[in-house]
């Protein structure tokens, strides 16, 4: 046991002997095993417990992991909380916030005391019975993996890895080697009690499995085993989609892009939303497939004048394209649209140059009326170039944000006229940047809206002679 323990800790767990590792340990007799094969194996050890008080008994158990420690020369550290108050105070249940607050005080001291990783005693039992957990409850390929050797990031550290060395040693392998080396571990009543989930899966339904198939541990173990690896593979595909999809990241937001999200086939929609939503909320521990269905099916409709509540207070919402994923109390950055300055008007002269909030400006120019100019017309698929028949204008042009009342004539519309409010919905513009979006105007009459349309009126024509402007908005970089 020792040979294959020593094989794991190094080659599944990346432990280095030279480096301080921290374990966590219950006094039980997973976590008892694995203090002793860490410590037999050779690493600088910590060991740390934490009181739970929830029982009695607590006290004493930390009181023996302590002499334990001491007796092999490590040095232990000790922690405790009011776990029940915990899980009142914030809605979970019992074996949530102990989970919760345990894993928290391990990752603060192994902070502090600058270790490699945490290392914990799950053994392959409590793989098999986190696996039929998830397949329970209903899980994808993430959830029916189980749980990983080497772990990070983490929810509770980006740079600590958390380890299980003890993940491929079945439970009857520690109580021998218990045995043999004379160990005494506490013993935990809870793991008899009947009301805990996972308890009853482990005295009832999985005695239960193995009348009908001797062997179902050790196979849905090693299921479990295959879709690991298979994960890994996935995992890096992944992160090469997220690389490609992600636009920026922020306090309380991602934004993705929008078209290259949708380029991706439904699998990797999904993992990358699960993948979001766990940058966003890394206690996160289920992500349901009904949450993950409606995030995808809205982001695949496209709809731009709505948000959506998607789960663990987060929403998703899109502008023009971008997609959000966001906390709820969120302030949104302006992404990459231009705003008119407040306070008023500008005027723009010919030729002429204003600056726009940020570093966007907007330039006018007289160009010459020739086959070049009405050829760039023509070809021209940047809807933020325009050129304009000067003879309609009325100089100087004004810059302005939208009023109330606004009216715009779109080009191709003849002489109808439409709501200005309307039409930037029609177009989709994002519903943060319209507010602010810069409007060019000739004698109170909007003549382009910067990125969408030009009005049917100030349209360069046939008969426009020498008279053609140039208008472009750009960022000025």
């Amino acid at each position: 046991m020792l040979d294959r323990f020593r094989f794991v800790a190094q080659q599944r767990c990346c432990l280095e002997k030279s480096r301080l590792v921290l374990v966590g340990v219950s006094g039980g007799p997973d976590s008892t095993c694995l203090l002793h094969l860490l410590w037999r194996s050779g690493y600088r050890l910590v060991a740390a417990v934490f009181d739970h008080k929830l029982r009695i008994e607590s006290r004493q158990e930390a009181d023996s992991v302590r002499r334990l420690a001491d007796a092999l020369g490590i040095p232990c550290l000790e922690g405790e909380a009011q776990v029940r108050e915990y899980a009142e105070e914030h809605g979970l249940s019992i074996e949530e916030a102990a989970r919760n607050l345990r894993y928290r005080y391990l990752f603060q001291q192994a902070d502090e005391v600058q270790a490699q990783a945490v290392a914990v005693g799950h053994t392959a039992d409590d793989q098999v019975e986190t696996a039929l957990m998830h397949l329970l409850r209903g899980a994808g390929m993430a959830g029916l993996r189980g749980m990983s050797y080497y772990s990070l990031p983490n929810p509770w550290s980006k740079t600590i890895p958390l380890v299980r060395p003890m993940l491929s040693f079945w439970r009857e392998e520690v109580q021998q080697y218990l045995h043999s080396e004379d160990l005494h571990p506490s013993s935990d009543p809870s793991n008899l009690d009947l009301t805990y989930f996972r308890n009853r899966l482990r005295h009832h339904l999985i005695p239960t499995l193995e009348s009908y198939q001797p062997n179902f541990r050790r196979r849905l173990w090693q299921t479990a085993e295959l879709l690991g690896a298979d994960y890994h593979v996935l995992d890096e595909l992944t992160n090469l989609a997220w690389d490609s999809c992600l636009a920026a990241q922020g306090d309380g937001y991602l934004a993705f892009k929008l078209q290259e999200w949708l380029r991706q086939p439904l699998a990797m929609q999904r993992y990358l939303l699960r993948r979001g939503c766990l940058v966003m909320r890394p206690s996160l521990r289920d992500i349901g497939y009904a949450d993950v269905e409606r995030g995808i099916s809205w982001i695949a409709a496209a709809r731009r004048t709505a948000q959506l509540d998607l789960l663990a207070r987060l929403r998703l919402c899109i502008e023009g394209e971008t997609i959000w994923l966001a906390a709820w109390e969120a302030d949104l950055p302006a992404l990459d649209w231009p705003q008119a300055p407040q306070g008023g008007v500008r005027l723009l002269y010919l030729p002429g140059r204003l600056s726009l909030a940020g570093d966007w400006e907007l330039l006018v120019k007289p160009v010459a009326s020739s086959l070049a100019t009405q050829e760039a017309i023509l070809v021209n698929q940047d809807p933020f170039q325009a050129w304009v028949d000067t003879e309609r204008l009325q100089w100087p042009l004004a810059v302005r944000r939208r009023r109330p009342g606004d009216r715009f004539q779109p080009l191709g519309m003849g002489d109808h006229t439409v709501k200005l409010a309307d039409f930037m919905v029609n177009v989709k513009m994002p519903r943060r940047a319209r507010a602010g979006w810069p409007l060019v105007l000739s004698a109170g009459q909007i003549l382009w809206v910067p990125g969408y349309r030009l009005a049917h009126p100030f349209r360069v024509r046939g008969e426009s002679g020498e008279g053609i402007v140039h208008l472009m908005i750009r960022r000025n970089r």
